[in-house]
């Protein structure tokens, strides 16, 4: 099982769209329980009369996706696959919103046409007039997992050549209110670059959304190699998550889904002074803050590092020293409900 990414594409709290090296100055924030997208300029990617019938996590997740096929120079992908935990939750909110201001007549339909899972998958193959195969996974944790494994079964079993693979969160003041009485994140604001330090209970809510151009062989703008991918769900205890990275071959770097909050952070940490103690280790949720589709973010993270051979000091989480970075193994989960685990190499 392997794919090779040729292009990606991310819109973060940090400026990822923007820069064109890895992280070349994390954004800090201070005195926050939420992280927000830093957006960019739409109107250089989506006509403007366009933009504005659409929502922010739809402007996003097209933005992003059309400049990862324009990096990767595809103009018709073999497929669009999203992953997505909670879907396009502001117009949900708007559509529930306006069902009870209205007393459930006279509906604007627009906000309930908009408030699919699939609304921003749909709307990159409208804008591509791209009629191949699309498809979206709304699995919770496994979100993003399920649209790789899908895009790399494609190309393994010869279906595509080229895919887009992405994956798409938002935070909305409604969402947060929500899940932060659910206990979800931290009550005392913090300071984001700092989050791992921080003791209490909970964690720092984030979004983002992150786009991969993916193909079966390997071209002039491949730069990194996914070789393996499995999630397991509610494992049984430690013992259980040691056997399945176990299984995986020794990595150059582990990067740990560490967010701040003591029993998940907890797994991690055992990992790190047990089958990890001689691998440098790194963590990345303190620059996008925890959402279902993190790990998207995560790889993005893996793969320009593999292809910089650099790890930024902002992601460290130890002083190991760190030679040639061929191998990054990616651990994260959820809630200790959805853990996953990916393999990124070099080409």
């Amino acid at each position: 099982m392997e794919a090779f990414i040729n292009s990606l594409s991310a819109i973060s709290p940090q400026n990822t769209f923007a820069e064109e090296k890895l992280l070349h100055e994390a954004r800090e924030y201070n005195n926050v329980r939420f992280l927000r997208c830093v957006e960019p300029q739409y109107s250089t990617f989506i006509d403007p009369m366009a933009s504005r019938r659409m929502s922010r996590i739809i402007k996003m997740g097209v933005c992003s996706a059309i400049k990862c096929l324009q990096e990767a120079g595809i103009n018709n992908p073999d497929a669009i696959i999203t992953g997505t935990g909670m879907g396009c939750v502001e117009d949900t909110g708007r559509f529930l919103a306006s069902i009870f201001e209205n007393e459930e007549k006279l509906l604007n339909p627009t906000p309930f046409i908009q408030s699919t899972h699939n609304t921003v998958g749909a709307s990159i193959a409208l804008i591509l007039k791209c009629k191949n195969y699309n498809n979206t996974y709304g699995h919770r944790g496994f979100s993003f997992e399920s649209a790789l494994l899908d895009g790399i079964m494609m190309l393994q079993e010869e279906e595509a050549n080229d895919i887009l693979v992405g994956a798409l969160d938002e935070l909305t003041p409604d969402l947060f209110t929500i899940t932060d009485r659910l206990g979800f994140w931290k009550k005392d604001p913090v300071n984001n670059l700092h989050l791992k330090d921080y003791r209490s209970r909970g964690s720092l809510a984030g979004e983002g959304t992150t786009f991969f151009s993916l193909s079966r062989t390997k071209n002039e703008k491949s730069f990194a190699r996914i070789r393996s991918l499995q999630t397991f769900l509610k494992p049984a205890g430690q013992r259980e998550i040691e056997k399945k990275l176990t299984d995986t071959d020794k990595p150059d770097l582990v990067i740990l889904g560490i967010n701040g909050n003591p029993p998940g952070d907890e797994i991690y940490n055992h990992l790190k002074s047990g089958i990890f103690v001689n691998t440098p280790a790194a963590y990345y949720k303190h620059l996008c803050g925890e959402y279902d589709t993190s790990s998207a973010f995560a790889l993005a993270m893996a793969a320009g590092i593999i292809r910089e051979q650099h790890v930024p000091d902002i992601m460290k989480l130890d002083s190991k020293p760190v030679g040639a970075i061929r191998n990054i193994l990616i651990y994260n989960h959820l809630r200790n409900v959805n853990h996953s685990v990916i393999q990124v190499s070099s080409c």
